[in-house]
Order: C-alpha cells, then structure tokens, then sequence
C-alpha cells in the first residue's frame, strides 16, 4: 500500500516521503480500515511514541497521523461492535503506524460509526480537534455557563470546535489569533477577538479559563489573566505557570468513542462545524504537511476518492 513515512526524527516535516508499505496486520480487537480522509499534527514528529513502539523498540519507518475516517475493510479476532464495511471515524494508537496511509490497523473501541450524512472530510477534522476541546474544556478545566474562557488559536482544528462548544454551553468566549483570524473567529461564537501581532492578549481582562494550544510566551501572558482560582488547560506544552489558587494542566487527548458520536450528531444537527482548511491528495501529502495552509482551519489528506 502507499504511505506517508518519516525515517529520520531530526528531519521534521521536511523528513516526510510518500512510500510502498506493507499490508497491516489486524491484532486482536482490532480493524483494519481502508482510510478516506486522514489529518496530521506537525507536534506529533515529536512524540516519542512517533520513533518508538511502547517497548522503547525503534519502529521506523513511522506512518503519522492520527485521526482518520474511512471503511472498515478487515476485523481481527474477537473484534466485535463493527462489521466490515461499515463506515466508521476516530483515532490510531499513538505507539502504532497512523493514518497517512491506504489502509491502517486501529483498536476497534478508538473508532465510533459515521453517519451516512457526514463526509469523510468532515469526520477526519473532527477526530482529535473535537475530542481535545471537549475534554480540555468540559473534563479538565470543567467550565460552566456564565464563565469567561480565553482560547487561543481560534480559528485552528482544535481552537475553532472549543470556541463553539464553549459558546453554546453558555460561556463567554475571547479568542486569540491573527488577524486574518478574526472574522472566523466572531462569526463562529467568540464574543471578542484579539489579534496577536497587535494587540497585548493582557488587555482581555480577568477570564476564568485560559483554553492554550500555543504555548511559550503566549500561554504564560494568559495565564495572568486568570481569576483566583481559575484553571490553564494546555494541549502545547506542560505549564510552568499557575493561575492563583487555581490548576494548571497539560494533557494528551483519549479516545472515547461515545464522545466521537455525540460529536458527529452536533454536527449531523448544525451545532458544530469543523473548519476544514486545504485538502491535498496522499500524493501530495508530504509536501501539503510541510507547508503552513492560508486556509483557516485543518489540512486534511484526502487518501481514498
């Protein structure tokens, strides 16, 4: 089958070649999934378990990616709860190849089904991006209506789905970005826009929690915005800053089919939009991961037709 493959660590994106890989084998629980829509994380080529298999064993040639939507082509022994065929979404193993690729091996309990009505674009954006805001959001920073949370990378994969979550349970959303940005931004719930290149994100005013895909210096001038005891949730590194009398966690999303479902029905019923960016085919793939979209939103690897 064809792949996108990373050999070397230091390489980065620019690392990234389109290859012939073999078939995966479907473990026990598992299925294999003929992949139609895949989406890739430039962070995860950073990720120990991207070099290594949970054995601390080098499995280059690595597949990244993962999130996916695609079929059911193939189920291991003992898996039950999916049928071949059967179109289905969610994440890979972060210890195992991924999903830049025409076929892909996934635990059955990280996939949920797709319905008929949501494409495969739609579903391979909504994967991770929709499961790290809900979770950063609602399971980690347990925000509620009537709060004030600031989130930043707005118009991004994960920033975009938080600012209409956090805006539909009732809270008031500032967001932060570029000022290409803002207009997506507003026109996606948040009540107020900064821009990053020109405005101080102090300026705010105090917010309960701080939402951060970023990280650096952008996360710590956050953070000072924060009430006595309010929360920093972080998806870009582990905080060495505390909101006063509050929490400051860094946390890597987990797979929850039953969430996956919820979230694709939000979307089924209008209540939730994955802004999808550029889509590029697999054979573009290495150089579509590589260069930064002008699109707001997340690149999506289209594998399968």
């Amino acid at each position: 089958m064809r792949a996108v493959i990373a050999r070397e660590r230091d390489a980065g994106v620019d690392g990234l070649t389109l290859a012939d890989m073999p078939y995966p084998h479907a473990a026990e629980n598992d299925v294999i999934v003929r992949v139609h829509a895949a989406g890739f994380t430039p962070g995860e080529l950073d990720w120990p378990a991207t070099w290594t298999d949970r054995a601390g064993r080098d499995r280059t040639p690595s597949i990244p990616g993962h999130e996916l939507s695609g079929v059911v082509a193939e189920l291991g022994y003992g898996t039950t709860g999916l049928t071949v065929g059967q179109r289905v979404f969610g994440l890979t193993d972060w210890a195992r190849n991924g999903s830049l690729a025409e076929f892909t091996a996934v635990e059955a309990r990280n996939l949920a089904p797709l319905p008929a009505d949501v494409d495969h674009t739609t579903a391979a954006a909504l994967a991770i991006s929709g499961l790290t805001a809900w979770q950063g959001l609602f399971d980690h920073a347990r925000l509620t209506t009537g709060q004030t949370v600031l989130i930043s990378g707005a118009a991004g994969g994960v920033g975009s789905i938080a600012v209409q979550l956090a805006r539909e349970a009732g809270a008031v959303v500032i967001a932060t970005g570029r000022a290409r940005d803002r207009e997506v931004a507003l026109g996606l719930g948040a009540t107020t826009f900064l821009d990053l290149d020109a405005e101080d994100v102090r300026d705010a005013g105090e917010v309960d929690v701080v939402f951060d895909v970023i990280g650096g210096e952008i996360m710590a001038r956050s953070t000072e915005l924060i009430r006595p005891g309010g929360t920093l949730v972080s998806v870009a590194m582990p905080p060495d800053v505390r909101p006063k009398d509050g929490r400051a966690l860094f946390f890597v999303v987990e797979p929850d089919r039953a969430r996956l479902a919820d979230l694709a029905q939000r979307v089924r019923d209008g209540r939730l939009r994955p802004l999808v960016g550029a889509v590029r085919p697999l054979s573009e793939a290495a150089d579509g991961c590589a260069r930064k979209s002008a699109v707001p939103g997340k690149t999506i690897i289209q594998v399968a037709a």
